[in-house]
């Protein structure tokens, strides 16, 4: 009597430990006002494609930076600068480059962080966002500037970038 007890207490926990596969709506966390679309959180993935972007970028390695580049892709950098494509983006970096040994600076930077969020699909045919994940990133550099930036990524390539400069907050 005391095995049939025993058997029947396992077939209860093993029949309440089995799961059922959830269809359970991805979680919202924001909204695109102008389109009616939400925010979710996005994946490692496009945040690995940024990464690999900028050690391309720091290490001057031009040829794996322009295959991460749509060749449409459309590139505003702080300045007011805007490239297209993956040449234009990287005659503008080594332009940067040449400046910043000229003057002295280190080509040297820290990513403070990253992290990717998608949008919503948008009933809108014309509407572009969609079609990939967004990344935020912050940069430090040496001299105390903070560089905001905001890469789109889609099928694995940047397609649209945007950069802010900023001088480090102080107390």
């Amino acid at each position: 009597m005391k095995n049939y007890i025993y058997l029947l207490f396992g077939l209860i926990i093993l029949a309440g430990c089995e799961t059922t596969p959830c269809e359970c709506e991805e979680k919202s966390n924001g909204f695109v006002e102008r389109s009616g679309q939400t925010i979710m959180l996005g994946s490692d993935a496009s945040v690995d494609v940024v990464k690999q972007i900028d050690n391309a970028w720091k290490s001057r390695d031009y040829e794996t930076l322009k295959s991460l580049v749509a060749d449409d892709a459309e590139l505003y950098h702080d300045d007011g600068r805007v490239s297209t494509g993956g040449d234009e983006f990287v005659a503008a970096i080594e332009s940067d480059y040449s400046e910043m040994v000229a003057e002295g600076k280190e080509w040297d930077w820290v990513m403070n962080f990253a992290f990717s969020v998608k949008v919503s699909e948008s009933d809108d045919p014309e509407e572009f966002n969609d079609d990939g994940e967004w990344v935020s990133a912050r940069f430090t550099t040496a001299s105390d500037e903070i560089y905001e930036e905001w890469y789109y990524i889609v099928d694995g390539k940047l397609s649209w970038w945007g950069s802010a400069k900023r001088g480090l907050y102080t107390e």
